[in-house]
C-alpha cells in the first residue's frame, strides 16, 4: 500500500481534518478525518449518544471515504465514526481493503439507523460508533461505545452465538469454507489489515464468533483462538 498524501490542519478542533491518500490498481483511495461538527452532535444526542458514554463526542471523529461496492464501482462518500486515536489507523487498514478490492455493501453513521444494530445489520451495514450495550447484554458497553469497535458487511459476516444468528439474512453465509465476495476468513486482506492496526476480530472468539466485528486489542476480554 502506497501512502500518498497525508496532511492535518490544526485550526478550531471543528475544523480538524487529516486527508489520505492510497494509490491502487485501477483508482485510488481516499479518506478525510474530521472532528464531529456542531450541527451533527445535536444529531447524536439522545439517539446514538446519551449523557453516560464512556466517550465525550469531542473525541470522536468522522471518516468519509471511497470504497469498491458489490456491484463493481467505486462509490464515494462512506463514512465511518471511530476515536481519534485509532482514527488514522482505520484508514489505514480501508486503504488496504480498497487496494484489494474488497467490496463494501453500505457505509453509513448509525444516526441513519436511530442506533438500531438490528436495523442497520438487516441492511448489511459497515459501521462504528454506537452507544450501545454488548449483543446479549443491559449492563455492559459495547467497544462500539468507545469508537473502537468497527463491523463490516454484516450479513456476509453474521453474530453467531448457538443458534442464534444476527442479522438472520446471514445464515446463507454459515459455511465459511464457501467464501464469496464480501466475507471475511482467518488470515484473509482484512483480517491481516485489521491485526496489523491492532484490532482482533470476532471470528476468532472461541464462545461465540462475530465474522462482521473487529475491536481494539487494548479493550478485548473475549478469550479467542490463537492466544
Amino acid at each position: 500500500m502506497s501512502l500518498l498524501t497525508l496532511s492535518l490542519v490544526s485550526c478550531s478542533q471543528s475544523n480538524t481534518t487529516a486527508t489520505s491518500t492510497f494509490e491502487g490498481a485501477a483508482a485510488e483511495f481516499g479518506a478525510t478525518i474530521t472532528a464531529v461538527p456542531d450541527d451533527y452532535r445535536a444529531r447524536m444526542i439522545g439517539v446514538t449518544w446519551k449523557p453516560g458514554c464512556p466517550v465525550p463526542i469531542d473525541d470522536l471523529r468522522i471518516i468519509e471515504m471511497n470504497h469498491h461496492g458489490f456491484d463493481g464501482l467505486i462509490h464515494d462518500g462512506g463514512r465511518l465514526m471511530v476515536h481519534e486515536e485509532v482514527a488514522e489507523k482505520v484508514v489505514d487498514v480501508f486503504g488496504a481493503m480498497f487496494e484489494a478490492g474488497f467490496p463494501i455493501r453500505r457505509m453509513v453513521l448509525m444516526e441513519e439507523y436511530g442506533g438500531d444494530d438490528d436495523a442497520a445489520m438487516a441492511q448489511d451495514n459497515t459501521s462504528a460508533f454506537d452507544c450501545r450495550p454488548v449483543t446479549g447484554s443491559t449492563d455492559r458497553y459495547s467497544i462500539h461505545s468507545y469508537g473502537k469497535a468497527i463491523d463490516i458487511n454484516t450479513r456476509e459476516n453474521p453474530y453467531v452465538h448457538g443458534e442464534t444468528v444476527l442479522p438472520p439474512e446471514g445464515r446463507e453465509f454459515l459455511d465459511r469454507t464457501d467464501v464469496r465476495p464480501g466475507m471475511i476468513t482467518d488470515g484473509d486482506v482484512v483480517w491481516q489489515a485489521f491485526a496489523d492496526a491492532g484490532f482482533v476480530w470476532g471470528g476468532d472468539w472461541i464462545e461465540l464468533q462475530d465474522y462482521q466485528h473487529f475491536e481494539d486489542e487494548a479493550m478485548t476480554t473475549r478469550p479467542r483462538r490463537g492466544q
